[in-house]
């Protein structure tokens, strides 16, 4: 039986997630989960879409109308940014884990994501200039 005034699991690990210590590696490993997260529903999404094709050409090319609107090409340039940070992230991990990175590993997160937020405006300013 459970006593309805015990806090559930949910209340219980945000409880913990909001008193816990967090510092930069935390932050990477929260992020680096958040963003693996948001590409795995994108490839759900991308199959969904891809259905499509079994409509015919022309039902295929409607979507892709649509998916040239301003909405979904901001959704695009927030799945680059998805995409340009876990993969910089998980070269940092790779070179923390099979390198001698754990040494430098702050340099290389603070390098990450000067060079996320570089790439991330550049590919900005190419998809939104027209």
């Amino acid at each position: 039986m459970s006593n309805q005034n015990s806090p559930s699991i949910f209340s219980r690990w945000l409880k913990i997630m909001f008193n816990y210590k967090k510092h930069t590696g935390s932050w990477a490993w929260i992020l680096h989960r958040i963003t693996g997260l948001g590409l795995t529903f994108y490839i759900l999404i991308h199959i969904v879409a891809l259905t499509g094709l079994l409509k015919g050409e022309q039902a295929f090319n409607e979507e892709m109308v649509l998916f040239g609107s301003p909405v979904f090409v901001f959704f695009e340039w927030a799945l680059g940014a998805l995409v340009m940070f876990h993969s910089l992230n998980g070269i940092r991990i790779a070179l923390i884990d099979f390198g001698n990175g754990a040494r430098y590993h702050k340099q290389i997160l603070g390098f990450v994501y000067v060079l996320a937020i570089i790439m991330v405006a550049g590919m900005g300013f190419l998809m939104f200039r027209h």
